[in-house]
């Protein structure tokens, strides 16, 4: 079997030794006669799975102890309803700071609950920078400030410290580059972020909220969507996502191993450096219209001159072994993800194909 390299933004590939440790644990996990997936989650076993997970990502990030740590179902996108649920006041606004495609699908999930103040939007550039932060238009008393740190499809990310908006709370997805860098978590509020692009497999999400904003009485709503609930129980309250919870542990042990969030900072770096080497030194022949102090680490969107030429390149990427390249149907193109399990080798392979394929069909 030959393993491609998959820049898929997500599911996104995962560590090949996490996935071999997996299948050779699937039948019998840890001598007990029974898959990891048939056991218990209040089983003692499973407990140890949990604690052991949440252990270390805390040591991987550098979390706090006055911050809980949920491991929940479901992705982002549920997150971004839960948050007015759990933290808005009735009658209160949350201001949104909107940089790209998922900013605006935050605002969509919560909009039904708050009422809702858009302090910047990138959109009127066509999501290609940041709006200054001295131009947002923050609420005074805001319940809380929300950001995206790094748009998957527009390829825009925040770099560098956390903004500084005030009294409120600073709530931001980090679906797309938790555990890239280093971050300072006690400059949020919640940090949030689906699974399936760097900690693991689809369909867990991690939420760490600061411990005091657990005291808000929020907006009416049931147990099951209570953070409060959730934390009380280990983020048992129901039946959790006992595979996914299983394999993202397993992947925050391989960070660990490799070095933790500096090494991983380390190859970031190097992997979109090559990626937009390769753009930027093409003449033109492929563009990448984000600013270059706004672009992403994690995804590099891209365009040709033209859509067949565009068509031409996933093909004969993809029988290069270069898998997952077509662009998001929301803005076309191409984009390359390069998220921690992706390897340096697999930009050389990339940069390489780009350029080759430039003398094929430049």
């Amino acid at each position: 079997m030959t393993r491609v390299y998959n820049f898929s933004a997500g599911p996104a590939t995962l560590p090949e030794s996490v996935l071999r440790q997996a299948q050779a644990e699937m039948l019998d996990w840890n001598g007990i006669g029974a898959s990891i997936v048939e056991i218990s989650h209040r089983s003692a076993e499973f407990i140890a799975v949990a604690a052991r997970a949440e252990a270390d990502l805390r040591k991987l990030i550098g979390i706090p102890e006055d911050y809980a740590v949920l491991f929940l179902s479901g992705g982002a996108t549920t997150q971004q309803a839960l948050l007015a649920l759990n933290f808005a006041s009735p009658g209160g606004t949350v201001d949104y700071v909107v940089t790209g495609h998922w900013g605006k699908t935050a605002i969509k999930q919560v909009r039904p609950y708050v009422k809702v103040n858009i302090a910047a939007d990138g959109e009127p550039d066509g999501f290609t920078d940041i709006p200054p932060r001295e131009s947002w238009q923050l609420t005074p008393g805001a319940d809380y400030v929300h950001i995206t740190a790094n748009e998957t499809i527009h390829g825009v990310e925040f770099r560098g410290d956390a903004p500084d908006v005030g009294e409120a709370p600073l709530f931001a997805d980090f679906s797309s580059s938790i555990a890239s860098e280093p971050i300072d978590v006690s400059k949020y509020g919640v940090i949030y972020a689906g699974a399936q692009k760097n900690l693991g497999p689809v369909g867990v999400a991690v939420v760490i909220v600061r411990r005091d904003l657990l005291k808000r009485e929020g907006l009416p709503r049931a147990d099951i969507f209570d953070y409060r609930s959730h934390e009380a129980r280990d983020s048992m309250l129901n039946t959790p996502p006992t595979w996914n919870w299983y394999l993202a542990g397993l992947v925050f042990r391989w960070m660990l191993e490799e070095g933790g969030v500096e090494e991983f900072a380390r190859r970031n770096a190097e992997k979109s450096r090559i990626v937009y080497d390769a753009i930027d030194g093409s003449g033109g022949f492929y563009r990448n219209q984000v600013l270059p102090e706004f672009r992403s680490r994690m995804n590099i969107p891209f365009f040709l001159p033209d859509e067949a030429l565009t068509a031409r390149f996933v093909a004969e990427s993809k029988e290069a072994g270069l898998l997952a390249l077509k662009g998001h149907k929301a803005v076309g193109g191409l984009r390359a993800s390069l998220y921690n399990a992706m390897p340096v080798n697999g930009a050389r392979a990339l940069a390489d194909f780009m350029r080759d394929f430039q003398k094929r069909h430049g």
